[in-house]
């Protein structure tokens, strides 16, 4: 036995050492692996000396390229002061030149609207219309749109004012005349209503009139028949209609649908609530942003005074760029977020109703006010007679009644067709006005309904109020690309691919023209010449909005960028818009805050710019340069284009890739024509919102 288990040891220990043999390389193995290595490392080596001597010309070409530009950037800026002051120096003439001829044009207007700025016209004004209870249901309605011209002026005035003093004066002026213009539409009602027993509708033995105006439309029923069938009403040409419980529809009642094609509740609500949070960014305001917002040189301050010269302008210019070379923002939205930011909801009272954030929705196609009347005593007329009694006012109807039985006082319905002079994004917000609070809330509205195609939307509501449906002002925002195009001298054809519509506007001299896809009943706004802030006023009305304001950032995915690089990128495309066209880049969320990329190249003919001839531009504060990459590059690179320099100035990056032709036909650009393309660029902000 022992030997045995000897012999068997023997042969395992065996085994395990000619497996080891078996692993060991033979020498002439291990020769050519180490032969191997050191070839590989070499290359290696090779290889990072090769990069190093690569970075080493890279950073030796930009040292030279930057002492380069650095000698040229005094000239370079001088040039663009000079542009810059030519064209801002002539706009702020024609500016003034023009508001004095509308204050002339106005004076002699003699249309009855008192001057919004003479206190004492105003006060002359809404004396003698309070005092005016004879006026004809015609003359009544006609004082009533001279009361809205008024109250739109003074809006205007409110949105400029800067001196306290001025605001409280607008603001107290704006709610009287407000307050006049509610009590005499109240007033008009009121006489229709006195009257209805004589305009019966031979079909329903009712009373149903609609009266359409340039600025608002009034309907009216009365329940003479007292029909226990009676349901309900539309009023189609209108678009407004309600729905009555079966009780109702035995009692002495009217009902008034008004609906004012603008909105004037919505600066009351602005005025009775300003925005805290925008209190204290004013009160928090960085400094150098409003001394950037006096001082800059550029068309920005075109609403200032003339500037005191060139020497002024020159050292403002240079002010600029040391503060932007320090890195310096007066971007007005420094602490806006960089990804999408979380949408607040409506905001919630301590009592549960819900406030619709004015910051986030605006008022779609008007207001309209829905009322429950007890009608009121109807005329006896007799041979030679006729009775009437005296009642002071229409008297609210009260419902719900109050009764224990909650079943007996069922919700009151609606229903309303946006005009067709609105373009609806969304399934609209429906809103009530809050007469006590004065604030539109979301809470009270049960049984909403949408139809798409027929823009109609019917809902529920406890009793009949004021409305609104409510839009988010930011739908369209932000933009999935835009391009700037030049279509000849002094005119450009703005295009955006906005979030859910996509349109242009024409921009030739100082006038633009919207077009897009034809929406319903939106032909009195697109094909239409105007000027620029009257064109994004339409837009507005129209519930297209493409602008950005204060708020715009809190509510969309922005592309964050510094002020300063933003505004005087818009500046310098403006002054080359008759011959540059420009487009939106994707590596411009890849580049950082303190730079902007975007496409542009010399193009001189109507057509659309072939491909092939975009170049893209890195645009910094200091410097600018041509990219070697394209939108087609696997991953962004700063690295410039080869043979390319670098310039202080965007628009003396252009000129190296231009013509003369093209250089002088962008540098004789009209005044008028650059300040219509700077106003649109930068109500826009399309480099920090797509």
């Amino acid at each position: 036995m022992p030997p045995k288990k000897k012999k068997v040891w023997a042969k395992s220990t065996q085994l395990i050492l000619s497996l080891i043999k078996g692993q060991k390389l033979s020498k002439a193995q291990r020769l050519k692996k180490q032969q191997e290595e050191e070839e590989a490392a070499q290359l290696q080596a090779e290889r990072e000396e090769q990069e190093r001597l690569e970075n080493e010309r890279k950073q030796e070409e930009i040292q030279r390229l930057e002492e380069k530009a650095s000698e040229s950037q005094e000239q370079e800026l001088n040039e663009l002061c000079y542009l810059l002051e030519e064209k801002n120096s002539a706009i702020i003439k024609w500016r003034i030149q023009a508001a004095e001829k509308a204050e002339w044009e106005r004076f002699m207007r003699c249309d009855g609207v008192p001057n919004p700025r003479d206190q004492r016209a105003i006060n002359t004004f809404i004396s003698l219309w309070r005092d005016d209870s004879g006026s004809s249901i015609a003359e009544g309605l006609q004082l009533c749109n001279t009361a809205v011209q008024l109250v739109e002026e003074l809006e205007e005035l409110l949105k400029e004012a800067t001196d306290p003093k001025e605001v409280l004066k607008y603001q107290e002026a704006l709610i009287e005349v407000q307050e006049l213009l509610h009590s005499k539409h109240l007033f008009i009602a009121e006489k229709i209503l006195k009257g209805a027993s004589e305009n019966i509708d031979p079909d329903t033995r009712n009373m149903q009139t609609m009266s359409k105006h340039e600025k608002l439309t009034l309907c009216l029923w009365a329940n003479l028949f007292k029909n226990p069938n009676f349901k309900g009403l539309d009023f189609e040409e209108a678009g407004m209609g309600f729905r009555i419980p079966m009780h109702l529809a035995g009692s002495d009642i009217a009902v008034r649908m008004l609906h004012t094609h603008y909105d004037h509740l919505s600066m009351l609500a602005r005025i009775r609530h300003p925005s805290q949070e925008q209190i204290a960014e004013e009160e928090t305001l960085p400094p150098q942003e409003s001394e950037a917002k006096q001082s800059s040189p550029s068309l920005q301050s075109r609403n200032s005074s003339p500037q005191q010269g060139s020497e002024g302008s020159r050292s403002q210019i240079f002010t600029q760029m040391e503060a932007l070379n320090g890195h310096m923002s007066s971007q007005d939205f420094s602490d806006a977020p960089t990804t999408d930011p979380t949408v607040p909801e409506v905001a919630t009272a301590g009592s549960g109703a819900q406030i619709v954030d004015l910051m986030q929705y605006t008022t779609l196609g008007g207001v309209f006010y829905y009322d429950l009347f007890h009608l009121p005593p109807q005329p006896i007329r007799g041979k030679g007679y006729t009775i009437l009694q005296i009642v002071d006012g229409l008297k609210e109807f009260p419902y719900p009644t109050g009764r224990p039985n909650s079943e007996a006082c069922p919700p009151l319905g609606v229903s309303i067709t946006l005009p067709d002079w609105v373009v609806n994004m969304e399934p609209p917000l429906v809103a009530r006005w809050d007469a006590g609070d004065e604030q539109w809330r979301s809470d009270g509205i049960t049984d909403v309904s949408y139809e798409e195609a027929e823009a109609r939307i019917s809902f529920s509501m406890e009793t009949l109020q004021t409305v609104a449906l409510m839009q988010n002002t930011y739908a369209n925002l932000p933009f999935r690309g835009w391009e700037l195009r030049p279509l000849g001298q002094n005119s450009a054809l703005f295009t955006i691919k906005g979030a859910l519509l996509d349109f242009s506007i024409t921009i030739q001299n100082n006038q633009c023209m919207l077009e897009m896809e034809q929406h319903r009943g939106l032909s009195h706004l697109t094909g239409k010449w105007m000027s620029g802030p009257a064109l994004q006023k339409a837009m507005l009305k129209a519930g297209i909005n493409i602008f950005a304001n204060e708020h715009t950032h809190k509510y969309v995915s922005i592309c964050k960028k510094e002020s300063l690089t933003e505004q005087a990128a818009y500046e310098q495309m403006a002054l080359f818009a008759s011959a540059c066209a420009f487009s939106w880049s994707k590596w411009n969320a890849k580049c950082g805050e303190e730079h902007l990329v975007l496409q542009a190249c010399e193009h001189r003919d109507p057509t659309p710019v072939p491909e092939d001839s975009w170049s893209t531009y890195l645009v910094g504060a200091q410097r600018s340069r041509r990219l070697e990459i394209t939108e087609n590059s696997a991953a962004f690179s700063p690295d410039h284009a080869p043979d390319s320099q670098f310039h202080s100035t965007f628009i003396h990056m252009l000129q190296d890739n231009m013509s003369p032709d093209g250089i002088a036909m962008a540098t004789n650009s009209h005044y008028l024509f650059v300040d219509a393309v700077h106003s649109l660029l930068r109500a826009t902000r399309p480099l920090f919102f797509s």
